[in-house]
């Protein structure tokens, strides 16, 4: 059995400036937790730094979606339809069943829609076909049973509907949780570490130099084989292994908006645009999430923002079959921006293809360009099997499993509920959905220190207990930190109140 690793940060720091690694993975975003988790299960001695936050970039500004991908269908990239569609199932049926869920989706038909409904019935079929009818076939749905669905529709515009089946997750507790088991696994997980120098031996990257942002303390990291699964930051580390290493990836960044919404919705909206694009509108938090653009980007990936024009854009798009009121900017809740590495070719980024390219540089450090949130632990094996190729070691086996906090979630609710009769539903219910198997630890935490149950936000269901495990278990350094792994940003309670809460209860000066 693995020994779990440590998560007290200067033990781990301290473990780090004496190892010898057999993989350093550099990111710690959902492809480089997707990395780590098979080679630490294989046995290998593995480490994770991130310059920032885990999660903390692209990781945790994505759309929330793990699909098929109905637009790629339009693309005629039929093959990432095919693997991302299984992968979807396999996130909701084996690995992560708490944070993955399934929900209809549907296509309005309004005057402005570029495809004839038996069009879309035809292509959502085939949609629905590449996941052996899963989850059953697609149907043409009138304007009144679309709208039960999907209750800010705008009737007056939309004629109806085709409904199809996709998932979705919250995608910084996804990358959370794989990181969870990389650690449960043996490897070393340590956020706010810059990598600022590969260190090579006759050419060959042998590990890295870094500086901890939090100390400013600078480490030598040895191991046998690097990773880069940094994203928006690939080439820049590609440069350090080889000075005139060409681009790889090209950035496209993608806004979104969280707004109140009222209740009903039981369906997410896919609005198919003239462009090609699709203009999502997803219940997220107890919110509406809407997205989003697709614009090149050359700045500073760690600047990356929503603008004005952005913002704009993404209540445009979904006038075209919201209701006015419902998307009406005073409700607006979170805006955040998140940047898409995508493979480098000519053309428009929204046309740009989505398939990963996981390759050795001159160095040997295995780069990860591209790839999507559906299809992380696809792209994890592939760059987890060239380290072990580079190791002299068997590759991982690809089959699904489960996460150590994998849980089916009604049965946990409905058993912690029982066991825990004086916690209303709401909070055990969150709890499972954010924390899985380590809700149970956090609500004997709380039931032993009831101020632990107090609320962080009267608008959120978080909890005091929460910002503990966060400290003592995910990671967590700071309120920025706790922030990210709980839901208040997305429902507006992420105030100046909360943060002073989660503050105190870090013990972090006034």
């Amino acid at each position: 059995m693995p020994v779990p690793a440590t998560r007290i940060r200067a033990e781990a720091l301290a473990q780090l400036a004496g190892a010898e690694l057999d993989v350093l993975v550099i990111g710690a975003g959902v492809a480089g937790a997707g990395t780590a988790w098979p080679l630490a299960r294989q046995g290998l001695r593995v480490a994770v730094l991130d310059a920032g936050d885990l999660a903390g970039a692209t990781s945790s500004a994505s759309s929330k979606l793990v699909h098929g991908g109905l637009r790629y269908l339009a693309m005629r990239d039929v093959g990432l339809v095919r693997e991302a569609h299984a992968e979807r199932r396999a996130n909701a049926r084996v690995v992560a069943p708490h944070l993955v869920r399934p929900l209809p989706f549907l296509v309005p038909l309004t005057p402005e829609t570029p495809y004839r409904t038996g069009s879309l019935l035809a292509g959502t079929t085939l949609y629905e076909a590449l996941s052996a009818f899963g989850d059953g076939l697609p149907r043409r749905l009138d304007a009144a049973a679309a709208k039960r669905l999907a209750p800010a529709l705008d009737t007056g515009r939309v004629t109806g509907a085709v409904r199809y089946h996709d998932h979705v997750t919250h995608d910084a507790r996804l990358t959370l949780a794989v990181l969870d088991g990389a650690a449960e696994a043996g490897a070393l997980v340590v956020n706010h570490v810059e990598v600022t120098g590969l260190h090579l031996v006759d050419g060959r990257v042998r590990g890295a130099h870094a500086v901890d942002r939090r100390t400013g303390a600078s480490l030598d990291v040895h191991a046998r084989v690097v990773v880069n699964a940094t994203g928006p930051w690939t080439d820049a580390l590609r440069r350090l292994e080889r000075a005139d290493a060409r681009p790889s990836v090209q950035l496209s960044r993608g806004t979104h908006l969280v707004l109140a919404a009222d209740p009903g919705w039981q369906a997410a909206v896919t609005a198919i645009l003239d462009d090609g694009r699709v203009a999502f509108a997803v219940p997220f938090e107890d919110g509406l999430l809407l997205g989003t653009t697709d614009h090149p980007y050359d700045g500073d990936p760690a600047a990356v923002a929503p603008d004005a024009a952005d913002e704009r854009q993404v209540l445009d798009e979904a006038a075209r079959s919201l209701l006015p009121s419902a998307i009406d900017p005073a409700r607006i809740r979170q805006r955040f921006a998140g940047l898409r590495a995508l493979p480098v070719a000519t053309g428009p980024t929204s046309r740009a293809p989505r398939e990963v390219v996981v390759g050795t540089g001159a160095g040997g450090m295995i780069s990860i360009a591209g790839g999507k949130l559906t299809t992380w632990r696809r792209i994890g094996l592939q760059a987890a099997a060239l380290a072990c190729e580079a190791l002299g070691v068997a590759a991982p086996d690809r089959r699904p499993r489960p996460l150590p906090s994998a849980i089916e979630p009604a049965t946990a609710e409905a058993e912690l509920c029982d066991r825990f009769r004086d916690v209303p539903a709401a909070t055990v219910a969150h709890l499972v959905h954010y924390h899985g198997t380590a809700a149970a630890a956090i609500l004997e935490r709380a039931t032993a220190e009831p101020v632990l149950l107090e609320p962080l936000a009267a608008a959120a269901p978080d909890i005091a207990a929460q910002v503990l495990h966060a400290r003592d278990r995910e990671w967590a350094t700071d309120a920025d930190d706790v922030v990210r792994r709980t839901g208040l940003a997305p429902r507006g309670a992420d105030d100046a109140a909360a943060r002073q809460r989660i503050s105190q209860l870090l013990g972090e000066p006034a």
